[in-house]
């Protein structure tokens, strides 16, 4: 293995979304993390090709049947020589299988072992169902998006699953493994969606708390109140992002533009926001994305077009830095961040369900619980 966790040792319960987002990114980053798929376990995403399986990149997998007493010994084996697990279930599911926290912690007493769940691990709404939305609809987050003239949008899964849950829980277990490693006691590592959604607004609370920032949507500095940090239509239903939020970028977008500086002197008055916008929406609207592409390429105005999936491989920054790469066919974006003296790297696509029971078997040091040594 290759990146800056070599030698760290993670077991990964298989489950959707987060906890296989959180595996990813220290797989990435060069610690081995099995994964433990159930035996006869359906795959994750209903007929997705095991090579389209992104999120599950980098690791070897084990099946395992932890109804099965000789399988649960192999299971805690495997806990005894690791430094970390991930499980994403319900609270109460990993205690009803025989590996709660104080099965696992009394066989590893250096064991980070994380927990993620949306509502967290305790609370009356801990033995609920939810998804991304839900805990992001209950954060105060979710209500401040969008316009003001319409329910909130349906955002991708990007804050509450993964931003404040995979990215939390992959911070939450390598803080733990190190206290672990400078002091011999392993903890819990209790990761909820909801607290890594609200955790990520933390700069807003402080807007409100300051009076810098209202409850009405569309009508805040970075909401797409102001007419300077907002999105425009272009003449060929593209779109360009503009954000020239500080003053010296917001005068190089008018200098670019031609304007009049005069009219564009009420930055810091939302009054005049609106029909500052309306002038900026037609001018947007009069040419193609690309000539607005060209126009403001290489300038500070903070003026970028809005591009596809496709698009943004082909972009010339993630050109240069390498930002996609092609693992058995399948574009994804390569591992970050970066580092300069131990690289990360992607080791393998997905791994079909149990296919490398005996091989990691063999490399942990663990017998294996049939009688002809076959791979469970």
């Amino acid at each position: 293995m290759s990146g800056p966790l070599a030698g760290l040792r993670i077991i990964e319960m298989v489950g959707l979304g987060p906890a296989p987002f959180a595996a990813m990114m220290l797989a990435d980053a060069g610690a081995e993390v099995i994964r433990i798929h159930q035996k006869g376990q359906r795959p994750e995403i209903p007929l997705m090709n095991t090579r389209f399986d992104v999120l599950a990149r980098g690791r070897r997998s084990i099946a395992l049947d932890l109804k099965v007493e000789a399988d649960t010994a192999v299971m805690l084996e495997l806990i005894a020589r690791a430094d970390g697990l991930i499980e994403g279930f319900r609270p109460g599911v990993m205690e009803r299988l025989g590996l709660g926290p104080d099965v696992c912690l009394a066989r590893n007493p250096r064991l980070a072992y994380g927990r993620m769940t949306g509502w967290g691990q305790e609370g009356p709404l801990a033995d609920t169902a939810g998804h991304d939305l839900n805990y992001l609809g209950v954060t105060g987050a979710l209500a401040a998006l969008g316009p003001a003239d319409a329910p909130p949008p349906v955002p991708l899964n990007l804050v509450a699953d993964f931003g404040g849950g995979g990215m939390l829980m992959a911070f939450g277990l390598l803080a733990a493994i190190h206290h672990a490693r400078a002091s011999g006691r392993g903890q819990v590592v209790d990761a909820a969606m909801t607290d890594g959604a609200s955790l990520l607004a933390a700069m807003f609370w402080g807007f409100r708390a300051g009076g810098l920032w209202g409850t009405e949507r569309a009508t805040n500095l970075l909401d797409g109140g102001a007419y300077f940090y907002a999105t425009y239509a272009c003449a060929d239903g593209k779109f360009l992002a503009v954000a020239p939020v500080e003053k010296k970028f917001h005068q190089i977008l008018i200098d670019t533009l031609g304007l009049e500086a005069d009219a564009f002197t009420h930055v810091a008055d939302p009054g005049a926001w609106g029909a500052l916008r309306t002038r900026l929406a037609d001018i947007f609207r009069s040419q193609p994305r690309a000539h607005w592409a060209a126009l403001f390429a290489g300038t500070d105005a903070c003026v970028t077009p809005i591009l596809d999936w496709d698009e943004a491989t082909a972009q010339p920054q993630a050109q240069a830095r390498s930002a996609f790469v092609d693992v058995d066919g399948v574009t994804q974006p390569a591992p970050a961040p970066r580092f300069s003296a131990t690289p990360s790297a992607i080791t393998q696509s997905a791994a079909a369900p149990g296919a490398h029971g005996a091989q990691i078997l063999a490399e942990w040091g663990i017998p294996s619980p049939q009688p002809d040594g076959c791979c469970p």
